[in-house]
């Protein structure tokens, strides 16, 4: 759904009504920073800091962020440092309690299963996130856009607080060449870690070799896959063989793309479908295929406990009432190389005039490229930064064409977006699935909005 859209409300919504309530741990640092520097509005950040089990971690990161009454209307908000592989301690302490904070939250008052998406791309972050999030007990880890072979042994490591590794991707390494980030949770308790529960793991992938892979070949135990389809919001995976795009630019999926779900059933592992299936008769098909369940994103992206702006909620119900919607399967918007789906929205960064009149900037980082500098030291770099400097760092100009900031656009579409030196704010990008424009059946009669338990209701009514 994008940074914090799957927010801690609307993940302890899902989950008190017996179902698996996800957050979203991409960006949460910048999000909780922002929040901070907003003055904590309804103070629930104040209630987890206080929950954390370290509470000189908590103090240093409200010290650090924290703005009494919120910072000034128009005011930038203060930047934070970027993930390295090297992480400054201070980023790694806000990563745990951001991670720890928003778990921890979505399951307050329930005693329903609580889940997190991570992304395999954006790699930096991802050891202290795990770790942050199975100090608020987690009950599922979820990630994708990626293969994630080495997550399940360091939830096995993390469980028995013990430090991990994670080998990084870095372009031009040489051969046989290994670059790591490292995370030991003896940093925080030095005289001894407490025993962690290990969350399940589920792997997200698009085609039944992916699942094999992960299920023969993983560095510990895989628990179970979502698989998702082309159609499903985000980053989506690249079609199978040379990339071709349609008359209207978008990449064409054909045949070989369609998980062979008789393949990922024979390995004995349980399942989800995901990708359009928000629908009672869907859910039902997917059942009798065999899948445990649907994963459900775009029809809980828009409703009220979802963290989307609520203009932009309210724009794109509107366009749904109006049959007006148009969601685009960008294959260049991502710096990742993803093809990434996009809400075609006026305002938004999905306009040529908005991308047109931004200017480059890469502030926070989280789809940086890793790559080896002459010296042996990495360097980090972003199609989407301004372009003299992803040249002087050895990138394509060609790899530069049609990226946007999806870091920042999507955090501005959870209305944390950063104050521009002009005076305006980031654009916003909203990332949904293919079957947006049907969102406005939801709708109670008489209402202009709807609810995560309207939809949960809509799904289960008829299954």
């Amino acid at each position: 759904m994008g940074v914090a859209v799957s927010s801690w409300r609307l993940a302890r919504a899902v989950s008190a009504r017996g179902q698996l309530g996800v957050v979203s741990g991409t960006g949460i640092d910048a999000v909780v920073a922002r929040r901070l520097q907003l003055g904590d509005p309804g103070g629930h950040l104040r209630e987890a800091f206080d929950a954390f089990p370290v509470p000189g971690v908590a103090a240093r990161v409200w010290d650090r962020h924290y703005v009494k009454g919120g910072k000034a209307a128009g005011t930038r908000y203060k930047s934070k440092p970027l993930s390295s592989i090297e992480m400054p301690p201070r980023l790694l302490d806000l990563i745990v309690l951001s991670n720890f904070s928003e778990v921890y939250l979505a399951k307050a008052g329930h005693s329903g299963p609580v889940g997190i998406n991570l992304l395999e791309k954006i790699q930096l972050p991802n050891l202290a996130s795990l770790f942050g999030a199975m100090l608020a007990k987690v009950d599922v880890v979820l990630m994708g856009a990626g293969i994630p072979r080495s997550i399940p042994a360091i939830l096995d490591r993390f469980s028995a607080g013990e430090p991990a590794e994670l080998r990084i991707d870095v372009a031009g390494a040489l051969p046989g060449e290994v670059f790591q980030s490292r995370f030991d949770p003896r940093d925080y308790w030095p005289e001894g870690v407490p025993s962690l529960a290990r969350p399940m793991f589920l792997a997200i992938v698009s085609s039944a070799t992916l699942a094999m892979t992960l299920a023969r070949k993983s560095a510990g135990k895989v628990d179970g896959f979502v698989v998702e389809g082309s159609t499903a919001g985000g980053h989506n995976a690249p079609p199978r063989g040379p990339m071709k795009l349609d008359a209207a630019g978008e990449p064409v999926y054909g045949p070989r793309d369609t998980p062979d779900l008789e393949q990922i059933r024979a390995l004995g592992l349980p399942f989800w479908l995901g990708g359009s299936y928000a629908d009672a008769t869907k859910l039902e098909q997917a059942i009798a295929l065999g899948a445990q369940g649907i994963q459900v994103g775009t029809a809980f992206a828009f409703c009220e406990e979802s963290g989307l702006s609520t203009e932009l909620k309210k724009a794109v119900l509107r366009a749904s009432r109006e049959g007006n919607v148009r969601v685009v399967t960008d294959p260049y918007a991502s710096p990742t190389g993803f093809p990434f789906k996009v809400l075609q929205l006026e305002g938004t960064a999905s306009s040529a005039e908005a991308f047109g009149a931004r200017e480059r900037v890469c502030d926070l980082g989280y789809l940086r490229q890793c790559y080896r500098e002459d010296d042996g030291s990495v360097g980090y770099r972003c199609p989407g930064e301004p372009l003299e400097d992803y040249l002087r760092k050895g990138g394509s100009e060609a790899d530069t064409v049609g990226r946007k900031c999806v870091c920042n656009g999507l955090v501005s579409a959870v209305d944390y977006g950063q104050v521009l030196h002009g005076g305006g704010i980031e654009p916003s990008l909203v990332t949904a699935g293919d079957d947006a424009g049907s969102i406005c059946r939801f709708l109670r009669p008489g209402h202009d909005d709807y609810s995560a338990g309207d939809v949960i209701d809509s799904l289960l009514g008829a299954a």
